[in-house]
């Protein structure tokens, strides 16, 4: 009894994974066992990065809201304790966004903590 084989199952599940390699360089886009590779580090770099992306910009409004508060002669840690304690519920992406687009409004923030 001849060998059988699913060719087509095997010919879409390859095509697939060229498709999605496509616009790489040299092998990494045609040759099925570079471009394997090459497609499952760049998702692993994808599911890790969209996790890092949360810590970065969380680094990011604290350096802004750090930044506009020295003006009023406050250092971050002192101006996100006085907020706490005065239960003003504001997240740092908002107070940091107010800290550059809305000066006047974060002013009043700051002096409604101090």
């Amino acid at each position: 009894m001849p060998r059988s084989v699913n060719a087509v199952a095997s010919r879409k599940r390859r095509k697939k994974i060229l498709k999605q390699t496509k616009g790489n360089f040299l092998a990494r886009k045609n040759v099925y066992t570079v471009a394997k590779n090459t497609l499952e580090k760049g998702l692993t770099y994808a599911y890790r990065d969209r996790k890092k992306k949360k810590i970065e910009f969380r680094a990011l409004w604290i350096q802004r809201i750090n930044a506009a508060v020295r003006e009023y002669g406050m250092t971050y840690s002192e101006f996100m304790g006085k907020i706490n304690k005065k239960g003003i519920e504001i997240n740092r992406k908002v107070l940091a966004d107010l800290a550059m687009n809305n000066p006047e409004a974060f002013k009043a923030i700051v002096d409604s903590v101090k």
